[in-house]
């Protein structure tokens, strides 16, 4: 574990107040600190608004263009009457340029063919899941906004805190280097 210089009482804005021993790595170190968290909250919010906004911008399309379809189960569903979950089964629709489609879809239990089923389909025609409602798009556009920002702030926060790292390990080396140096003469003055 690498040794850490000595840091003394914490005091609010240090880094900028005038002081003869304030070395140059001490000013940049305290415009890298203040940049790295600046570009960090401005990433995070910045990407974590515009990944919500596309997730609700993309689930009100999907409530716009996504149409509910009466389909027709085509052969009899497993299961029996009775037994709750629904199970699935191939069923037919129409759409509205007249073409028909099959597919798989969630029908109740025991299900006679020809026995009418609400699919969601989509401007082509294909079956879709049930379009999420707006209070729904809301929490999916809030989690995928958060865990986007988080995700893009984790960048310029790692990268300010390996770079400040590196000054530090230089400041100690620096140090190192002076001590070697003066280190000895303290010998000569004491005795």
């Amino acid at each position: 574990m690498p040794l850490k210089a000595f840091r003394g009482p914490k005091v609010w804005l240090w880094r900028w107040r005038r002081n003869p021993l304030k070395r140059r790595a001490d000013t940049v170190e305290a415009w890298l600190v203040l940049g790295v968290w600046l570009l960090t909250v401005l990433t995070g919010v910045l990407s974590g608004l515009a990944a919500a906004g596309s997730v609700e911008h993309g689930l009100a399309r999907e409530r716009v263009e996504w149409r509910p379809t009466v389909a027709q189960v085509t052969e009899k569903a497993p299961g029996t009457a009775n037994s709750g979950e629904r199970v699935w089964a191939k069923v037919r629709w129409t759409v509205a340029d007249g073409s028909t489609h099959t597919g798989q879809a969630r029908v109740e239990p025991g299900s006679k063919p020809g026995s009418p089923v609400t699919v969601w389909t989509d401007p082509q025609g294909q079956l879709v899941s049930r379009p999420a409602s707006v209070s729904q798009a809301h929490l999916r556009a809030g989690l995928i906004g958060s865990l986007v920002g988080v995700s893009a702030a984790a960048v310029p926060l790692v990268s300010g805190l390996a770079l400040r790292g590196r000054l530090e390990r230089r400041r100690m080396a620096d140090w190192d280097t002076e001590w070697a140096r003066l280190g000895p003469q303290w010998g000569r003055m004491t005795g």
